[in-house]
């Protein structure tokens, strides 16, 4: 029952901190680590398998955030800050247009990878029998996963003013190609891996 509590305040924690997180970076460390609160917790509920193929398909979308969250700090003069990669997207379209693929896939948007797994999971924990408090921390922690992805994709598409020159950097071949296949993995994973 801690192991229980303890994984689940983690969720909690990670996502109410990405919420009010403006660092790239941090917010994707919190991620993780609210993923590695939700795998920790599938885990002692006993089901093992669940674990590990929530951690196989969140692999696929999360390698193809960093990569992507890596390129669009770059090209804006290393500057972590979300309130400035606006004008990123005029520069780098295929990129931004994977990086919200990654998120919505992180959000459990239905079809893509994330959905399969998170479903699932809510499925066992509809299954076993848990007092009300543990399923509202659970669907507040989804909820906020949601809200701060959501927040992602905002800050990433809008066209705002923008105090940091964007270098162009050219999307050469082995880019588009890496994040191509991240992209379909991280589209088609979890129907293909259940």
């Amino acid at each position: 029952m801690l192991n229980w509590g303890i994984s689940l305040i983690t969720m909690f924690m990670a996502g109410i901190g990405a919420c009010f997180e403006y660092d790239l970076k941090k917010i994707i460390a919190l991620s993780t680590l609210r993923q590695l609160g939700l795998i920790i917790r599938i885990l002692f509920l006993g089901y093992p398998i669940l674990s590990f193929y929530h951690l196989l398909t969140h692999a696929f979308f999360k390698a193809l955030l960093f990569l992507r969250a890596g390129l669009i700090i770059h090209c804006m003069s290393d500057s972590q800050d979300i309130r400035h990669i606006g004008g990123v997207l005029n520069y780098l379209p295929i990129t931004c247009s994977c990086f919200c693929i990654s998120n919505l896939a992180l959000c459990g948007v239905p079809f893509l990878s994330g959905f399969y797994s998170k479903d699932l999971i809510v499925e066992v924990y509809s299954i076993r029998g848990f007092n009300l408090l543990f399923y509202f921390i659970y669907y507040i922690s989804i909820g906020l996963t949601v809200s701060y992805r959501l927040r992602l994709i905002y800050y990433c598409l809008r066209n705002g003013n923008n105090n940091y020159v964007c270098q162009s950097y050219f999307e050469d071949f082995n880019i588009i190609f890496s994040q191509g296949c991240l992209s379909i993995m991280a589209v088609i994973s979890g129907s293909t891996l259940s």
